[in-house]
C-alpha cells in the first residue's frame, strides 16, 4: 500500500530511478537523504539503492558519466547535469571481523534485505513517488518519538563497526534525539571496540558532535566516550577548583561553557561554529595539571592558558586536525584568560594580532567561560565583554587602521624615499603600524612619510622597536 508521504526528489535522482524501473528494476532513495527530507533539515547528498547489480547499472547508464566509486560494494557514481548521485545494489554484508568493514559483500534482490543491514531505524527508510515510503523497521515511529535505535539487535551493529557507536551520539546529538535503552546500555558495554576504528574517521564523528546543538548533554551523558581518545579529560571529572569565580569542578565547568556557547548561537547574527566549540571544550583541559593552594585554602590557575593550549595541539595532532583549525583552536584557548581592556587601541591591538574572526570567537569563547563561572562574578565581566563589542563594531564601521593592508603607506612609498629593499622596510612599516594603532600618528599618507622623514632615529627605531601588540 502507497504511503501518502511526499519527497520532493531532485530531477537527476528522479531521472535515475525512473530509468531503472523503465528497465525492470527497483530503484529507491535511501538512507539520510530520506530522514531529513522528514524533518525538513537541509539534504547534501541524495543515495540511490536499487536492484540492479553494478554491471546491470553500467549497462543501462552508458550513455551517462560514470564513476565507479566501490564497485566490490556494489557503487557507482552517476553524474546527471553535473551532480554526482552514488547508486549502490542492494547487497547484505558478510561477517564483521575487523569491527570496520564487512568481510564481504552479496548482492540481493530484495529491499528489506538492503535495509536491515544498515545502522539506525531512521536510516533505513527507503522512498520512490512510485511505492511512497518503505519503513520496515519503523523509523518513522522512532522520529516522532525523538529516539536513536539501531536496527536489530544493537550488540550486532555495533560489532559489525563500532564507529556506529560515535554516530549513534552523533544522531542524537544533531537531532536533538536520545538513544532508547538497548542502544544506549550497548553503547556503555561496547565503547571500547572504537580502539579498533582509524583516528580519522573518529575525528570526523567528533568533529559533527561538538559542532552541534546538543554537545554539552552528550558531554555529560557519553563523557567515558570522549575519554577513550581523549584520556586527558579523565582529570578534570571531579577536580576541584576552590575558587570564589568558580561553582562547579572542572568538567563540569567546561560543560557549563560549552552549553552557554550553545545557547549563544543565533542561525544569522551568531552561527555555531566548530573552530569556537572545540576552544570552549579545551579552554580548561590544562587546569588539574598547573594549580597552586594558597595558605587562604584558594586554588589558583596560574598560566593555565598556556598549558592547556599545549595540550590541546597535542590532542588535535594526535587526533588528525587539519593544521589551520588545530592553530586557530590553539590560539583561542591559549589567550581565553587574557586580560580584555575596554577602548579603541585595544580593540585594534586585537584585531592586528589574531584578525576580526578570532577575535570575535575569542570574546564567544570568553562569554561561555565567564556564563559558566559563579553567578556573583558574571555580570560586570559580561558587561565588559558587551562593551567591547560594541566598540568593535564602531572600529569596524570607521575602517580603522589595525593591519598593514590597511596602511596608508607601503614598501614601494619607502623606496621612493631612500629605503633599501629588505628588512628594515618591514619594520619601519610596522613600527608605522604600532603608532597608528596606539594613536601617536593618523593613518595619512602624507603624516607618516613625513614622520619618517624628519625622525633622525628612525632606523634605529625601525631595528630595536619592541613594542607589544597585546
Amino acid at each position: 500500500m502507497k504511503s501518502n508521504l511526499k519527497i520532493e526528489i531532485p530531477s537527476g535522482a528522479n531521472e535515475i530511478i525512473h530509468t531503472l524501473q523503465n528497465n525492470g528494476y527497483e530503484a529507491f532513495l535511501v538512507g539520510g537523504c530520506v530522514r531529513d527530507s522528514i524533518l525538513g533539515r537541509p539534504i547534501h547528498d541524495y543515495d540511490i539503492t536499487t536492484s540492479a547489480t553494478p554491471d546491470e547499472m553500467l549497462e543501462i547508464f552508458k550513455d551517462k558519466r560514470i564513476i565507479e566509486t566501490g564497485l566490490q560494494h556494489g557503487t557507482i557514481t552517476i553524474v546527471i547535469d553535473g551532480e554526482g548521485y552514488e547508486c549502490t545494489t542492494y547487497r547484505i554484508d558478510g561477517n564483521y571481523s575487523d569491527s570496520r568493514r564487512p568481510d564481504s559483500v552479496t548482492f540481493t534482490r530484495s529491499l528489506k534485505e538492503d535495509l536491515k543491514r544498515r545502522d539506525f531505524t531512521i536510516n533505513a527508510m527507503a522512498y520512490n513517488d512510485e511505492v511512497g515510503l518503505v519503513d520496515p523497521f519503523k523509523g518513522m515511529e522512532d522520529i516522532k518519538y525523538h529516539k536513536i535505535r539501531c536496527v536489530g539487535r544493537a550488540e550486532d551493529r555495533f560489532s559489525e563497526d563500532a564507529l556506529r557507536i560515535l554516530r549513534a551520539i552523533r544522531f542524537a546529538s544533531q537531532l536533538g534525539f536520545v538513544l532508547e535503552p538497548d542502544t544506549d546500555w550497548n553503547i556503555s558495554k561496547m565503547y571500547k571496540n572504537l580502539e579498533n576504528i582509524s583516528i580519522e574517521r573518529i575525528n570526523s564523528e567528533f568533529c559533527k558532535i561538538a559542532a552541534s546543538s546538543d554537545f554539552c548533554v552528550q558531554m555529560v551523558l557519553y563523557h567515558e566516550v570522549f575519554s577513550l581518545f581523549i584520556p586527558e579529560i579523565k582529570d578534570m571529572f571531579g577536580f576541584q577548583q576552590n575558587n570564589p569565580y568558580h561553582i562547579y569542578d572542572v568538567w563540569n565547568h567546561t560543560v557549563h561553557a560549552v552549553q552557554a556557547y550553545e545557547c549563544d548561537c543565533e542561525p544569522d547574527l551568531n552561527p555555531r561554529d566548530l573552530i569556537t566549540s572545540l576552544a570552549v571544550f579545551f579552554h580548561d583541559i590544562g587546569k588539574p595539571h598547573c594549580y597552586q593552594d594558597g595558605e587562604d585554602g584558594i586554588r589558583h590557575f596560574k598560566g593555565h592558558g598556556r598549558v592547556s593550549a599545549d595540550m590541546t595541539d597535542t590532542i588535535m595532532k594526535r587526533l588528525r586536525f587539519d593544521n589551520d583549525t588545530r592553530e586557530k583552536v590553539v590560539q583561542l584557548v591559549y589567550y581565553h584568560d587574557a586580560t580584555f581592556e575596554v577602548g579603541e587601541k585595544y580593540i585594534k591591538r586585537w584585531l592586528n594580532k589574531i584578525g576580526e574572526e578570532q577575535f570575535r570567537r575569542l570574546l564567544n569563547v570568553r562569554r561561555a567561560d565567564i556564563k559558566a563561572q559563579a553567578y556573583t562574578e558574571q555580570r560586570s565581566r559580561l558587561q565588559k565583554i558587551g562593551n567591547i563589542e560594541y566598540i568593535l563594531e564602531e572600529v569596524l564601521q570607521k575602517d580603522e587602521c589595525f593591519s598593514l593592508k590597511d596602511l596608508a603607506v607601503n614598501g614601494n612609498d619607502l623606496i621612493e624615499i631612500g629605503y633599501k629593499p629588505g628588512k628594515e622596510i618591514g619594520n619601519t612599516l610596522n613600527c608605522l603600524l604600532q603608532l597608528v594603532i596606539e594613536g601617536v600618528c593618523s593613518n595619512e599618507k602624507s603624516e607618516l612619510l613625513k614622520y619618517v622623514e624628519t625622525t633622525k632615529e628612525w632606523m634605529k627605531l625601525g631595528e630595536n622597536y619592541n613594542g607589544k601588540i597585546i
